[in-house]
């Protein structure tokens, strides 16, 4: 596969994670936790079906760990649509 897209909320996800990360870690410490979320859509987009399903909560999404947050996916056409990031704390929002 190889292609991934992020969503709209995915995005937000992020902006709200650096930020955070920003505040309570610094700007090096969040960068780098930043950047390991685009390390992961790589390796999601490559092996999409390596990660557990979470039909219990979504029909036809997926969760891969990155840190203390989890990527909620889900594969359309060949391409892994990112949909949101999430911590323990946010898991309601999905339902």
């Amino acid at each position: 596969m190889g292609n991934y897209k992020l969503s709209e909320r995915a995005k937000e996800d992020l902006i709200r994670i650096h930020h955070y990360g920003i505040k309570q870690f610094g700007e090096t410490q969040a960068d780098k936790y930043y950047n390991q979320f685009f390390e992961y859509f790589e390796i999601i987009s490559d092996r999409p079906y390596s990660f557990g399903a979470i039909e219990h909560i979504k029909p036809g999404y997926r969760r891969c760990v990155c840190g203390v947050d989890s990527i909620i996916y889900k594969i359309e056409n060949d391409i892994v649509e990112v949909m949101a990031i999430i911590g323990r704390q946010d898991a309601e929002t999905l339902k």
